[in-house]
């Protein structure tokens, strides 16, 4: 419940029951040869539980279940609406449990309970919902024949489709997969990082008792180099649905062309500029979000504005109101609602970022907020942290950083910010301020990115796609665009005559 103390929190976290089997063909089960990895709260370092590590054979066993369930359709060849009603009630159980999994978001990854609670959980719930209800209003077509024939295009469910989620937010990029997943027929075989693998785990058991059928909704706990690999090489998986580093993203479409030439779709990594122009509607909204925009979620955002681009005369303005915003937030403890920015997910992400920050310092970038560890007994905190005076050439300009730090790059006028903000191998999105609509259709127009927000940053729904352009990936998350993924387009020609 959102009025609950820290004390309260710290209090349920030690009553928690940490469920660590995978699930598989309807029920928990070890990994075949016992392996385990060990899950700690990023928070305190203290261990969380032992989580089963699924290999080769395990990846064969759940494929095999989600591959008979699919043959056998219970679920694929079921009537819309009854796919539909146990989405829904799929949805409805997450809810009532909804206190505990924000709780198991927080304490696997680091992100603050007050974001858990009111961000993670219901745009989950609701995302599955909305595919629930939109799985009897996709209607298929009729092409537009002569009179002596009829050609039917259907969308038909691949089979089996493996979904490969990140750690950042690990129930909402779940069910930005599962549910058009689910919703267009297929089976599931859900592999949560090896970072946060709780509430994926979790709801294996919401699902079951949601009537999904047994193979059609499996959970791989694992390393992605041992049980990612092998969805990926995976002869009988049909499809790959990955969100993660544009790094791993490669190697799945190495294993597509290795093996059965799966259909892999991807939601990579970003370097989102976000440009803030002089005639911007109000500069202190621009800066406030733009603080938001990199340090939300502790920067562990792949759309993140990790870039600002803002034209020179206003440069000074917009960076001391976001470094008056920063100084506000409150860096600490997760399990405080009143927390702002958590902790890094590991220590080895925040050795990566350091290291970032490092080399900012090194290639002559000013350091103007933050750019150090906090101390907290074993728990992993970075201070917000504002380079100036960058140079879009810098590492820290060019890389993904996955954490909380912006590179500020001033620039003289539109064609400038267009041109820094498309020098980048990524295209994931990107923010635009300006008061003049002309501007913000040449400048949306000419940036390279998937999704362009105009005087917001981050804004959207579950009605509108998500993904991104160049080496940021391919195919959409969200919207009805998702079940395009998801389906195999079928044409069926009548001879009449």
């Amino acid at each position: 419940m959102n009025d609950m103390t820290v004390d309260i929190w710290h209090a349920r976290s030690r009553d928690l029951q940490i469920r660590g089997e995978a699930f598989i063909d309807g029920r928990y089960t070890k990994a075949l040869s016992d392996a385990t990895f060990e899950s700690f709260n990023p928070a305190t370092g203290k261990l969380l539980g032992v989580i089963a590590s699924a290999e080769e054979a395990d990846v064969d066993r759940a494929v095999a279940s989600a591959r008979k369930a699919f043959a056998q359709g219970s679920w694929s060849k079921a009537a819309p609406r009854e796919r539909k009603a146990k989405l829904l009630k799929f949805a409805e159980l997450i809810e009532s449990n909804a206190d505990e999994l924000a709780l198991l978001e927080t304490l696997d990854m680091g992100k603050p309970i007050r974001d858990s609670l009111s961000v993670d959980l219901p745009l989950s719930i609701n995302c599955i919902r909305w595919y629930a209800e939109a799985v009897d209003k996709v209607y298929d077509e009729i092409a537009p024949t002569p009179s002596t024939a009829i050609s039917l295009m259907r969308r038909e469910p691949l089979g089996v489709v493996a979904a490969i989620v990140p750690w950042n937010f690990p129930l909402l990029m779940a069910s930005w997969k599962i549910a058009p997943i689910l919703a267009a027929g297929n089976s599931v075989i859900l592999k949560p990082a090896e970072q946060s693998s709780l509430t994926a785990i979790r709801i294996a058991e919401f699902a079951a008792a949601a009537g999904i059928p047994d193979g059609v909704f499996n959970v791989l706990p694992g390393r992605g180099e041992i049980a990612g690999k092998a969805l990926g090489l995976h002869m009988d998986v049909d499809c790959i649905a990955f969100t993660g580093s544009t790094e791993v993203g490669k190697y799945f479409m190495q294993y597509a062309g290795q093996s059965n030439l799966k259909r892999v779709g991807l939601e990579c990594g970003g370097k989102s500029p976000n440009i803030i122009f002089a005639d911007a509607p109000d500069l202190d909204a621009a800066a406030i979000s733009a603080a938001w925009g990199i340090f939300y979620n502790q920067g562990e955002v792949c759309n993140a504005g990790s870039r600002l681009i803002v034209e020179d005369k206003v440069k000074d303005q917009v960076v001391e109101k976001i470094i008056a915003t920063a100084k506000a937030m409150k860096v600490g403890d997760p399990l405080d609602p009143r927390t702002d920015i958590g902790a890094i997910v590991d220590g080895k992400q925040a050795d990566t970022i350091m290291n970032y920050i490092e080399s900012g310092i090194a290639e002559g970038a000013t350091l103007r907020l933050g750019g150090k560890r906090m101390e907290a007994g074993d728990g992993h905190f970075i201070e917000p942290t504002l380079f100036d005076d960058v140079d879009n050439k810098m590492k820290i300009a060019q890389e993904e950083i996955f954490g909380p730090v912006l590179s500020t790059i001033s620039v003289k006028d539109e064609d400038e910010a267009i041109a820094v903000g498309n020098d980048t191998i990524y295209g994931l999105a990107a923010g635009i301020w300006t008061s003049n609509i002309n501007r913000a259709f040449k400048v949306s127009s000419a940036l390279r990115a998937g999704v362009v927000w105009v005087n917001c940053f981050d804004h959207g729904d579950i009605s509108s796609p998500f993904g991104g352009f160049k080496q940021s990936g391919s195919g959409r998350d969200k919207s009805l665009h998702a079940l395009e993924k998801y389906t195999d387009l079928k044409a069926t020609w009548i001879n009449l005559g």
